[in-house]
C-alpha cells in the first residue's frame, strides 16, 4: 500500500514516544526537527535518549506505560521490541483521533517515518510504503548531494518577497524567473 504524503505542523501537538532505545533514539531526532512538544515514557533509557532528552528538555516519565498514558495526545510513536504492547496502544488509540507509528510493524501504524532532507524550509521526503528503508535512505543520500546548501538562503529571500510585493501575475513570473536563475547557478548538468 502507497502511503499518502502529508507535510504538517507539528508545532501545536502533542507528541508520545514510548521507548527508550536506539531506535527511540532516531525517531526523537526527526521530531526533534519539527517541535519540542514531546513526553517520553521508558523504563530504561539509552545514553543517546537521555542526552536528547536533557538536551530538549524533554518530558521524561522513567516507568513502564500504561493504559490510558496516550491521552492528551495527538500523535504516538512506539519504539519498543514488544510487539504486544504495539497492538494494545494501536487499539487503545482507536476512535481517539489519535495517530500511531508503531516501529516496525505496520500494521498498527496510522503513518510512517519517511526518509527526508529537511535544509531550513526545504523538506524532502521519500517513502516506499514500507518495502524498503534502505532504498529510501540511499535515494535522500543522493539528492542531499544534489540539492545545494544555498537553498536555505534563497527560499528565505523568496518568502521575504513574498510578503513585499503584491499577488498577481507580476510576481508569479518574477518568482518563476528566479527560480529558473537560481536552478541553472547552482543545479549544474553533468
Amino acid at each position: 500500500m502507497a502511503y499518502f504524503p502529508m507535510f504538517m505542523d507539528l508545532e501545536r501537538l502533542k507528541v508520545l514516544v514510548v521507548g527508550g532505545g536506539n531506535i527511540a533514539a532516531e525517531k526523537l531526532e526527526k521530531l526533534l526537527d519539527f517541535t519540542k512538544e514531546i513526553t517520553v515514557i521508558s523504563k530504561e533509557i539509552s545514553e543517546e535518549t537521555d542526552r536528547l532528552v536533557r538536551d530538549h528538555c524533554l518530558t521524561l516519565y522513567t516507568r513502564a506505560y500504561q493504559k490510558g498514558d496516550i491521552d492528551g495526545f495527538d500523535i504516538v510513536i512506539v519504539a519498543t521490541d514488544t510487539v504486544d504492547l504495539h497492538k494494545a496502544i494501536y487499539e487503545e488509540s482507536r476512535g481517539r483521533r489519535i495517530l500511531v507509528n508503531s516501529v516496525d510493524n505496520t500494521a498498527y501504524c496510522d503513518f510512517i517515518f519517511p526518509s527526508y532532507i529537511k535544509r531550513d524550509d526545504l523538506t524532502i521526503a521519500f517513502s516506499t510504503g514500507g518495502a524498503s528503508p534502505a532504498f529510501a535512505k540511499r535515494i535522500r543520500q543522493h539528492f542531499e548531494q544534489i540539492i545545494p546548501e544555498s537553498v536555505g538562503e534563497f527560499l528565505a529571500s523568496m518568502k521575504r518577497l513574498r510578503k513585499e510585493l503584491p499577488k498577481g501575475k507580476a510576481r508569479m513570473e518574477k518568482f518563476d524567473k528566479m527560480v529558473e536563475t537560481y536552478f541553472k547557478d547552482n543545479f549544474k548538468k553533468d
